[in-house]
């Protein structure tokens, strides 16, 4: 039979529904048999788990391997309840160490120690050694195998050893060089020990200008680093210095992607991690917080709306502007709380030309506030005709505009210094607090102008 073309489009997608309905295994084979594993992996949630794992099971042990473990946490535990433990067993020891003790810490504690007590020696000394590190620090994230050279050998040594330890490594960009008691002294790059003499010892031609990582230092200070110094790979060393292990660029994304996950979920004023499927419960509860506090601050905004009804009853086209004011001073909070917010994740952003990037935001305020307040009187003396209050609602809505960006800026480095995540300052509450800045900017002009 010729090998199926594979398209995932609906057509294609019913097709394969129904070749698990009839269990047609042969197809199935066939059509997956020079896909891309992740494009498998895609194809897989729309299914069920039973479903999933009889399509995996038509696979090569390696391939369903790296399927399973590029499957979602919550979808892979779900997963591998269909296994046994000898069938998972049999995945983790196709997968690197980090990947192995991730898929473990998933798992009931029994489950994970019959695992473990299966496992092949090395990768079980590996993974008993990283389960003891945190999540979300370096030595939760990185990976045991590397490929390390001592400083005395030479570059032909260097380069057998290299070809017994790269069985065992996936991806390696350079060898990290030690000496006998494993501190870390420097790297060497391929291509210098390919260019290098035989005979040239390895110690005199390592680079020791080397980048490293600890084994206690949070994930997202790893991810800044890597990011900074554009590193595919970066060394973990414990407080001796000694070499541990390596964290390589894709286990850095995974961080960067949860990262953005979570700031995005804490802009949009979501206080848990959920997903669309979570129970409804768990959804409205992530919601109702800061709904709470919009509550809290619209109830505090008519309150404060009251002390001015003697005016708004004089003059009633007062009433007319307040969504203007209120729209623009949210919206201008929350572009400049996440320019800040954004521009917090390069590291020395503080440090670097505060003052000068503030005053910078201050111009763009100015400007803004210019442009928006002749627009907005432009319009008003075009439909109502001139009038004092378009004078006074133009003002106060310049004022609004810079007083609103001024917040949106200061919030989040506030927030950053106390070592509150500064994505806070992006959502409701730069919305809420700029609402009640508009108003009494608002109605403190009109009191004092007309």
């Amino acid at each position: 039979m010729e090998p199926i073309e594979f398209e995932l489009n609906k057509e294609f997608r019913d097709r394969f529904q129904d070749a698990l309905n009839e269990r047609d295994g042969d197809f199935i084979r066939k059509s997956l048999e020079e896909v891309n594993p992740a494009d498998i992996t895609a194809l897989l949630y729309e299914f069920s788990g039973e479903e999933s794992k009889y399509v995996l099971d038509l696979l090569p042990l390696e391939i369903r391997s790296k399927i399973i473990n590029d499957l979602d946490s919550d979808t892979r535990k779900t997963f591998l309840s269909h296994y046994t433990t000898q069938e998972i067993t049999e995945v983790v020891n196709q997968l690197d160490s980090d990947d192995a003790a991730d898929i473990l810490n998933e798992l009931p504690i029994k489950t994970s120690e019959e695992i473990i007590a299966r496992l092949d020696a090395e990768l079980k000394s590996q993974v008993i050694d990283l389960l003891r590190y945190d999540e979300n620090v370096a030595g939760g994230l990185m990976a045991k195998e590397l490929i390390k050279a001592l400083d005395h050998w030479t570059v032909v040594q260097c380069v057998e050893e290299i070809r017994k330890q790269a069985e065992h490594v996936t991806k390696f960009y350079a060898v990290y060089v030690v000496d006998t008691t494993d501190k870390l002294l420097g790297r060497v790059s391929l291509q210098k020990l390919i260019l290098s003499d035989p005979r040239t010892l390895v110690k005199d031609i390592l680079d020791d200008d080397v980048e490293v990582v600890e084994t206690y230092m949070e994930d997202r200070e790893v991810a800044e680093i890597m990011s900074k110094y554009d590193l595919e790979s970066v060394p973990v060393v414990n407080v001796q210095g000694q070499l541990v292990g390596r964290i390589t660029i894709d286990d850095v994304v995974d961080v960067i992607t949860e990262q953005a996950e979570e700031d995005r979920q804490l802009m949009s004023g979501i206080t848990e991690d959920v997903e669309e499927d979570d129970s409804i419960w768990r959804n409205t509860r992530a919601r109702l917080p800061w709904l709470f506090i919009g509550i809290l601050g619209g109830m505090v905004s008519a309150r404060f709306m009251g002390f001015f009804e003697l005016e708004i009853a004089k003059i009633t086209a007062i009433a007319f502007f307040i969504p203007l004011i209120q729209a623009t001073g949210g919206n201008v909070g929350i572009q400049s709380s996440s320019l800040v917010v954004q521009s917090l994740v390069s590291p020395g952003f503080v440090d670097e030309g505060l003052w000068k990037r503030l005053l910078k935001v201050f111009s763009v305020a100015l400007l803004n506030g210019i442009f928006l307040s002749l627009l907005v009187f432009g319009i008003t003396w075009l439909v109502f005709g001139y009038d004092p209050l378009n004078m006074v609602v133009s003002m106060a809505l310049f004022f609004v505009v810079v007083f609103a960006s001024f917040i949106g800026t200061v919030t989040p480095l506030i927030l950053n210094k106390m070592g509150f995540n500064p994505a806070l300052a992006s959502g409701p509450f730069i919305t809420t607090t700029n609402d009640l800045l508009g108003l009494a900017i608002y109605f403190l002009t009109i009191h004092l102008f007309l």
